[in-house]
């Protein structure tokens, strides 16, 4: 199973966090990606600056032929098609896609200037990966350590744990 973490946290010239999260699927499923399965959404406060607009949150589980480095490489044509600008370091941004578990390889990719480690190397340290991820896999396990996702959970910082599952209510209330 491959495993898509998906963030905004920047409207796009598309619309507002939600149409750019829906959209990035709509695009990955163009390219013959296919959605298997989406968490809700959640929300999250920025990382490192929470002075920046909050983030919203979902990871997919998709089904590919492309290969990782094909995929990733997708991945960022769409943020780009999105209006990402990767300027400074965790800035906002309209859209950020992140592989985090490509059928449980465990290997570095190296192109160029691009790198790809997977698993994704900080999944474990983010709630905004980890608690969407239990949602659609609740017995997932780290490919390169073997842990249940449940000891990740139980071993973030307090303050690295606020994080909201968006009811239908609360999505309404945002999506214009």
């Amino acid at each position: 199973m491959i495993f898509i973490g998906i963030g905004s946290n920047l409207p796009s010239s598309f619309g507002d966090r939600f149409k750019n999260i829906d959209l990035s699927i709509s695009f990955l499923e163009e390219i013959g990606v296919k959605l298997i399965q989406k968490s809700s959404f959640y929300e999250t406060l920025s990382q490192p600056n929470k002075n920046d607009p909050k983030f919203i949150n979902v990871v997919i589980s998709v089904s590919s032929i492309l290969s990782p480095i094909d995929l990733m490489l997708s991945l960022i044509s769409i943020e780009e098609k999105l209006g990402r600008k990767r300027m400074i370091k965790n800035d906002p941004r309209t859209c950020d896609l992140d592989i985090i578990d490509f059928n449980g390889i465990v290997k570095n990719f190296k192109m160029n200037n691009f790198e790809l480690i997977l698993p994704h190397e900080r999944l474990i340290n983010r709630n905004f990966v980890l608690h969407p991820l239990k949602e659609i896999c609740p017995n997932w396990s780290h490919p390169k350590n073997k842990k249940n996702i449940n000891i990740f959970i139980n071993n973030l910082k307090e303050a690295n744990n606020e994080i909201t599952k968006l009811s239908i209510s609360d999505i309404s209330r945002h999506v214009k």
